[in-house]
């Protein structure tokens, strides 16, 4: 049996402990049950969307103590939502600064568009304030180590929201990879889902004046000066280059996230990148349809990522084949290519095998969320690393984003993982930075 690293033996110990028969619900009750002097005082910075009600709101629900938003709607919602479920009031503002100068704050949860992620997250560990920021971690490459910079010097605990990183079955799957159950991994290949952009939106509507209780130049903020439209704000954001990289970085912050994590790249990446991608035909938005991306690391493993508009949710996922056998996983489960693969394995409950497949039970789908918060806030308590530490958090975007430099230049991208530059191209290499719009600047 190989020896493992001191992170691989805590994942370990962690879905055995963490797991035992833990349910969302009980991470509810648990989180509840905290005495009010032991609870994690968190502010949330976006609370539409993702960080609404429907997702981290819910996950810090007891923790909560100020909010902000520049959209009075989410505000509003936000705080019928926290008064409803928590029997609680908390601090609104739109003003993310306010938060941030709140001494008795202990994190922030960066919940916003992904040009906004760096400044505030660097801003937030500038102020003492240990950071929660949802993925991906960059809008660039560029914007990657002056927030580990940022957190080190100020001694801040950093969580990236690549919540699969305490889910079970992905715990389990990148396990079996590094214990060897596969032999030597060969290929690892990745599915993202296409956009859903015209799902949301329905079609273009034309430029016009941001409604009411809208505060649109600051929600631009470092990205570039634009007329307000509607399908373009909000959860669309993430299909314009300005402020996002399409599913590429949006379900490959999960999935690419496992691959590195499964071929202990958590500190490298891959040697060259190239690929191709299919565009909207008429422009409605600017990230691709369709990707096919190959990846090729210093170890000879290749990695191919696509981009398959209608793959269901059980297709979506990374694939570990190796000299000795494969494994697939997805949000549910672990499918392995013969039951050799599982020889000698225990497989942890919740988990169920059922021929070559290992499932979680439909009532589990959400347990990793709470775990994953639950990690950020015993970190925040004990000064530990995170499941997803910001480091590791930047290397997985670096992975996400050469994807997207390489189907937009055409260009075979050839990467130095140690220092983090692209070789031979000075053209290509400015693409791992991006200009801010004055007055913001990257500090």
């Amino acid at each position: 049996m190989p020896s493992f690293s001191r992170r691989a033996l805590l994942n370990r110990s962690l879905y055995a402990g963490l797991f035992s028969g833990l349910s969302a619900k009980s991470y509810r009750s648990t989180f509840a049950a905290e005495a009010p002097s032991e609870r994690v005082r968190v502010g949330m910075i976006g609370v539409g969307n993702q960080g609404g009600p429907r997702n981290n709101m819910r996950y810090f629900l007891n923790h909560i103590e100020s909010m902000c938003d520049l959209d009075a709607k989410h505000l509003a919602e936000a705080d019928a939502f926290l008064k409803k479920e928590a029997n609680h009031s908390a601090t609104l503002t739109d003003d993310y600064r306010r938060l941030l100068d709140d001494k008795d704050l202990d994190a922030v949860v960066v919940t916003v568009p992904d040009q906004w992620h760096a400044l505030m997250s660097i801003e937030a560990c500038q102020a003492g304030k240990d950071v929660y920021c949802e993925k991906p971690l960059t809008l660039v490459i560029g914007e990657g180590k002056p927030m580990i910079e940022a957190a080190r010097k100020h001694g801040r605990v950093v969580q990236t929201g690549t919540m699969q990183r305490s889910g079970l079955e992905f715990q389990f799957a990148t396990d079996l990879v590094q214990r060897g159950q596969l032999g030597k991994v060969t290929k690892v290949n990745v599915t993202l889902p296409g956009p859903n952009w015209i799902d949301r939106a329905g079609s273009p509507v034309p430029d016009a004046a941001p409604p009411e209780g809208f505060d649109f130049d600051r929600w631009l903020g470092p990205a570039p000066l634009r007329p307000y439209n509607v399908n373009r704000v909000h959860y669309l954001f993430r299909f314009f280059w300005d402020y996002s990289g399409g599913q590429q970085t949006n379900f490959g912050a999960h999935h690419l996230d496992i691959a590195q994590w499964g071929l202990g790249m958590d500190e490298s990446g891959p040697v060259s990148v190239e690929g191709s991608a299919v565009f909207q035909p008429e422009g409605w938005y600017e990230t691709p349809d369709r990707t096919d991306i190959t990846y090729t690391y210093a170890s000879g493993v290749v990695m191919n990522c696509r981009q398959v508009p209608g793959a269901s949710s059980k297709e979506q996922g990374t694939e570990f084949i190796g000299e000795e056998g494969s494994l697939f996983v997805w949000r549910g489960g672990v499918r392995v290519s013969s039951p050799a693969v599982l020889e000698g394995v225990e497989v942890p409950a919740p988990l169920s095998l059922e021929g070559n497949v290992a499932s979680l039970p439909s009532s589990e789908s959400r347990t990793a969320n709470y775990a994953h918060i639950n990690n950020f806030l015993e970190c925040v308590k004990t000064r530990g690393t995170p499941a997803a530490d910001i480091s590791i958090g930047h290397r997985s975007a670096t992975v996400c984003h050469l994807g997207n430099i390489a189907v937009r230049t055409g260009k075979k991208i050839h990467w130095d993982p140690k220092t983090e530059s692209i070789v031979g191209d000075d053209e290509t290499a400015r693409w791992l930075t991006k200009e801010y719009r004055k007055p913001y600047t990257l500090s």
